[in-house]
């Protein structure tokens, strides 16, 4: 029997879908951004008061309390920035900054709440319970690939994930069937966020950038945005990115903005530089555990403080970021004079 004669009901998610996936018109704007390179540098609070608008979607780098923006994740809370949109791809210390400011209404949810071995997040998790946010949910893969197709520019990837799951019927996916082999899959909307924040390890002014370790999602989450801000552990001459140009995973012409934050991923790890604070993590996890001790640690570490550096400095500044340092050193990824590794 040919191909022709198959027919397959169509499925859909129950979900609302956040972000259409029109990618002539993120097509239109990439046309309209200016490509030269030209310094970028500015000051976290410049570029999330330019780039970061109430109500925007907005796509966080690295993955879990690995290489996560959190100086910039900071910056949107003491603006008071509202009514955002979140990728959750595998969101845990990030989702918990901004759930506990209430800064987001919608998310499109893999991995949240959570902090992994570390234990749930009591002010993420009261979003879910009071209804305080709407949801959409979908498997790290189909986020990883919606992000795919919009840095592709289609708009929509087909997959065989989620099939036959409720993760499906919670989604905002469809089925389709193949042209080529009847067989069924499922549609993955392309996701372009309205602006993307990622944390890396060096980067010159103009916005070409390098990762050491695992990228993750995040060439594909630079392609795919609107808007990229970039953090980064050292601002280098472009001669040292161009030393080594296969290591660059982030090309200036995705770029919008760089801000140059020593230890911007704390109390995350970031690899070959520190290791997570897991002693700041847990007190974190005993703040929010109520709104009353919520809002005073909030004004004591966010509020409270002018940027990122008056926090590390709360947090016990040099001596407690040297003692990461040696830490993620003796898990095996610094050299002894510190910096990643190279073969």
């Amino acid at each position: 029997m040919g191909t022709d004669s198959i027919q397959i009901p169509e499925e859909q998610g129950e979900s609302r879908l956040f972000v259409v996936p029109d990618v002539d018109a993120a097509r239109e704007h990439q046309r309209t951004r200016n490509k030269a390179m030209v310094d970028k540098t500015m000051t976290v609070t410049d570029a999330v008061r330019r780039f970061v608008s109430d109500g925007d979607y907005v796509a966080v780098g690295g993955f879990g309390t690995n290489r996560i923006p959190t100086a910039l994740l900071h910056e949107i809370v003491r603006q008071g920035k509202k009514d955002l949109g979140l990728s959750g791809h595998t969101a845990t210390h990030d989702f918990q900054i901004l759930a506990a400011a209430g800064a987001i209404s919608r998310v499109d949810v893999a991995y949240v709440v959570g902090l992994e071995a570390r234990g749930l997040s009591r002010a993420a998790r009261r979003l879910f319970e009071e209804a305080r946010v709407e949801v959409a949910e979908w498997t790290n893969a189909s986020l990883a690939w919606r992000y795919k197709a919009a840095a592709m520019g289609i708009p929509f990837i087909p997959a065989r994930t989620m099939l036959g799951t409720d993760t499906f019927a919670k989604s905002a996916a469809k089925t389709i069937t193949c042209p080529y082999t009847g067989m069924k899959l499922v549609a993955l909307p392309a996701l372009i966020p309205d602006v993307a924040l990622i944390h890396v390890h060096r980067s010159d002014k103009f916005g070409n950038a390098q990762i050491d370790g695992i990228t993750v999602a995040d060439f594909d989450v630079a392609r795919a945005a609107k808007k990229v801000i970039l953090t980064t552990e050292r601002l280098v001459p472009t001669e040292v990115i161009r030393e080594n140009p296969s290591r660059t995973t982030i090309t200036h012409f995705c770029v919008d903005a760089v801000c140059e934050v020593r230890y911007g991923s704390y109390p995350g790890n970031m690899a070959y530089e520190y290791f997570s604070d897991e002693e700041h993590l847990r007190e974190w996890l005993a703040a929010d555990s109520k709104p009353e001790t919520l809002k005073p640690f909030l004004d004591r570490y966010i509020y409270g403080t002018k940027d990122f550096g008056e926090y590390l400095e709360l947090c016990g500044g040099e001596a407690k970021m040297e003692a990461l340092r040696r830490l993620e050193f003796l898990e095996g990824g610094l050299s002894p004079e510190g910096g990643a590794v190279r073969g």
